[in-house]
């Protein structure tokens, strides 16, 4: 018996590429096409998909509202982004709203579907993992697992500031301390009180403690 499509949610407005992308996509998955955003997100929260590619521009909520409100709901599948939008400002403002890749309008088809692999397996391959506490961090997949609700997706920078607080416990470092070892130069100390809260808002509140007038440091779970 052959085994199962992943499941792939497309939610494309564009009358002619949607069903032409599900069409080249149904030959490796099971392929659920949404023409607008509200009914994209109402369908990515009721059921379970493998991988989702969201265009940008939608009716009726654009992707980047989407994807950001599918990571407020926990949804952790891995996104892919379609966009006519390459600026490196767009490219950022998708992944710091939770998505994993953005391909740029025009693509090849193979170049989508390299895309989706890589992301399908990079999901999967977890690597090293990091206890805190009852949760499970992967600083490699850029993930955490909560005892509660299971995978949580983090954005690189959410991951690699979580990944400086797990490798020094006991360690409580200063704003600039974080700054220099996580972001990138020019960014200001309010940068750190900002990725904190978004860590805290996916993951618990107590997962990075304020050491008041020192600095942040990882919490006890």
């Amino acid at each position: 018996m052959p085994a199962t499509k992943p499941r792939l949610l497309l939610i494309e407005d564009d009358a002619e590429l949607g069903p032409l992308i599900r069409g080249v996509l149904e030959e490796s998955y099971s392929v659920e096409l949404v023409a607008d955003g509200q009914t994209g997100l109402d369908t990515g929260i009721r059921d379970d998909f493998d991988v989702l590619v969201i265009d940008r521009r939608l009716p009726s909520l654009d992707g980047l509202s989407v994807v950001q409100a599918l990571r407020s709901r926990r949804v952790t599948t891995p996104i892919l982004l379609l966009t006519a939008l390459g600026t490196i400002t767009d490219k950022v403002d998708g992944l710091d709203a939770g998505a994993n890749d953005y391909l740029v309008k025009p693509f090849d088809f193979d170049e989508l579907l390299a895309r989706l692999r890589a992301l399908t397996r990079e999901f999967t391959a977890e690597g090293p993992a990091v206890e805190i506490g009852e949760w499970i961090f992967y600083p490699d997949d850029h993930s955490i697992h909560s005892p509660h609700i299971g995978r949580i997706l983090l954005t690189p920078r959410e991951s690699d500031l979580l990944r400086l607080f797990a490798t020094q416990p006991d360690r409580t470092f200063s704003r600039e301390q974080v700054l220099s070892a996580v972001f990138q130069a020019g960014e200001q100390p309010g940068t750190v009180d900002t990725y904190v809260h978004y860590l805290r808002r996916k993951t618990d509140k107590d997962i990075v403690l304020t050491v008041r007038g020192r600095g942040y440091r990882l919490g006890r779970l």
